[in-house]
C-alpha cells in the first residue's frame, strides 16, 4: 500500500474522531442547548388583565345559562369553569407572564365572589370541642402503651413458665 495514501487515510480518521468527540462534548451541547431555548417574552400586566376581562366576559355568558339555584352545585358548571380556567392560564403563558400570578388570582377571587358569594356552606365541619378531642387523642396513645406494656409482661412471663 502507498505510504501517502496510508497517511492520507490515518489524517482522515483523526479528523472523523475529532468531529465525532466534539459533537459529544459537554461544553459544546450546552452551548447548543442556549442557543436554542426560546426566550419568554416580558409579561405585559395590561395585556394579561384585558385577556383575563375577555375570559371572564365567556364564563359570565356562560353562567347566565345556569340556573341560579344550580350555581353552587359543581356538576352543573364544570365544564364552564374548566373552560375559563384553561383561558386563563393559556393566555397567561401566550403573554408571557407565570399562572397563577398575584393579578390572575385577584381576577380569579373577583369572579368567584360575583358569581359564588351566595352558596352556603352546608357541610362545613368543625372541630370537636377541646374535651373530645383530647379523649380521641389519649385513648389510642393509651390503649396503644398498655398494648407494649401486656406483651412485654407476657413475654417475661413465659420465660418463667417455660
Amino acid at each position: 500500500m502507498d505510504p501517502n495514501l496510508l497517511t492520507l487515510f490515518k489524517l482522515s480518521l483523526i479528523f472523523v474522531n475529532m468531529l465525532m468527540t466534539r459533537g459529544l462534548s459537554d461544553a459544546d451541547s450546552a452551548d447548543l442547548l442556549t442557543t436554542q431555548r426560546p426566550r419568554l417574552p416580558q409579561c405585559n400586566q395590561t395585556l394579561l388583565l384585558l385577556e383575563m376581562e375577555r375570559c371572564g366576559e365567556r364564563f359570565s355568558s356562560d353562567m347566565n345559562h345556569i340556573h341560579p339555584d344550580d350555581r353552587c352545585n359543581l356538576t352543573h358548571f364544570i365544564r364552564e369553569y374548566h373552560v375559563f380556567s384553561s383561558c386563563t392560564e393559556m393566555n397567561a403563558e401566550r403573554i408571557g407572564c407565570f399562572w397563577p400570578n398575584p393579578a390572575v388570582e385577584r381576577f380569579i377571587i373577583s369572579i368567584h365572589k360575583h358569581f359564588f358569594s351566595n352558596c352556603s356552606l352546608e357541610h362545613v365541619f368543625i372541630d370537636p370541642p377541646d374535651d373530645t378531642l383530647t379523649l380521641l387523642i389519649l385513648v389510642p396513645v393509651f390503649l396503644t402503651l398498655a398494648m407494649v406494656v401486656l406483651v412485654v409482661w407476657c413475654s417475661k412471663r413465659s420465660d418463667i413458665l417455660a
